[in-house]
């Protein structure tokens, strides 16, 4: 009986100096536990020399494919690519930087096989710098908040995935991708095992806080409805606060005898309701505007060279 064809998804930026490393752990990795394995390595055009290293890597080997990317799409645009071409019965998801282990795949796939469909790495002990945990906290509490979602910081798309799961995703064809979103969108029967995770090197992260903060924001506008519920709900409460105020003046004019005089309540409000008028009217915006990029059904990515046998 012929083993499952295991299928290793990695987008590739910025990582000529790991790619080789990378192929050698997961020779080490794989033989032992499958010879029937593909490895798909996209290129995001990150500048440096990745796709050469990725040429001559499909040469020596006939498992290696290669997609290059026209420009810089962005991480999840470029496995969506990987996945788009992904033959395999189970499908692992990786970056390039070698944080995600090699070494940890077959725990990984050994716990699929209990019957799971989902089996997501978790990183019990984060080995990156505290700022970028720091980062990384912030960034999956907002998303969490905004998503009304739970999300898990120690988990990212490291991990592996049943065909099923993988049918499904890809089939979500939105502009804007954020994979751990849609794996829990679509559902499927889900497990975590911890693993290792390796210390960044001088290898710097292509996520700073503030690209973080955006696509946090992104996802937001793309996955929830969020910032339309939370614009309804502060127009209640100011709504609220005016009446109740607007009670208090009554009172007081009808027992007190007092009239406030005077603009500066009047201006201060008109002012205040003016700036969430057009601040709830950006937020619409904003939907209308991914609504009108959606429409559009412009391609996800743009593939300028492919390398390997596909």
């Amino acid at each position: 009986m012929k083993a499952p064809l295991i299928s290793i998804v990695i987008p590739v930026y910025k990582a000529e100096d790991c790619i080789q490393p990378l192929y050698k752990r997961l020779l080490k990795a794989l033989d032992p536990l499958s010879n029937n394995w593909e490895m798909i390595l996209i290129e995001d055009a990150s500048g440096d020399r990745s796709w050469q290293e990725i040429e001559r890597l499909s040469l020596t080997d006939k498992r290696i494919k290669g997609l290059k990317l026209s420009r810089n799409f962005g991480q999840h645009a470029a496995l969506t690519a990987g996945l788009d071409r992904a033959l395999g019965d189970w499908i692992v998801l990786m970056d390039c930087d070698l944080q995600d282990q090699p070494e940890e795949i077959p725990k990984l796939y050994l716990k699929a096989c209990d019957g799971w469909d989902i089996v997501k790495a978790r990183r019990s002990l984060r080995q990156d710098s505290w700022l970028r945990r720091q980062a990384s906290y912030t960034f999956y509490r907002l998303l969490s908040y905004l998503t009304e979602t739970q999300q898990d910081p120690t988990i990212s798309n490291f991990g592996i995935y049943s065909r099923p799961v993988i049918h499904a995703v890809t089939s979500l064809r939105e502009s804007l991708r954020y994979f751990p979103a849609m794996i829990q969108w679509v559902g499927f029967k889900a497990a975590a095992i911890d693993v290792e995770h390796a210390p960044p090197g001088t290898r710097a992260s292509s996520y700073s806080l503030r690209k973080l903060l955006r696509l946090a924001f992104d996802v937001m506008i793309s996955f929830s409805e969020k910032p339309l519920k939370l614009a309804m709900k502060l127009g209640f409460i100011i709504a609220g606060i005016s009446f109740v105020w607007a009670l208090i003046l009554i009172l007081r004019a009808l027992f007190l005898g007092r009239v406030v005089a005077g603009w500066t309540s009047l201006i201060v409000s008109t002012w205040f309701l003016s700036g969430l008028i057009i601040s709830i009217t950006g937020i619409v915006g904003i939907y209308v505007g991914r609504t009108y990029s959606e429409v559009k059904q412009r391609p996800i990515y743009v593939i300028e060279k492919e390398t390997g046998h596909y």
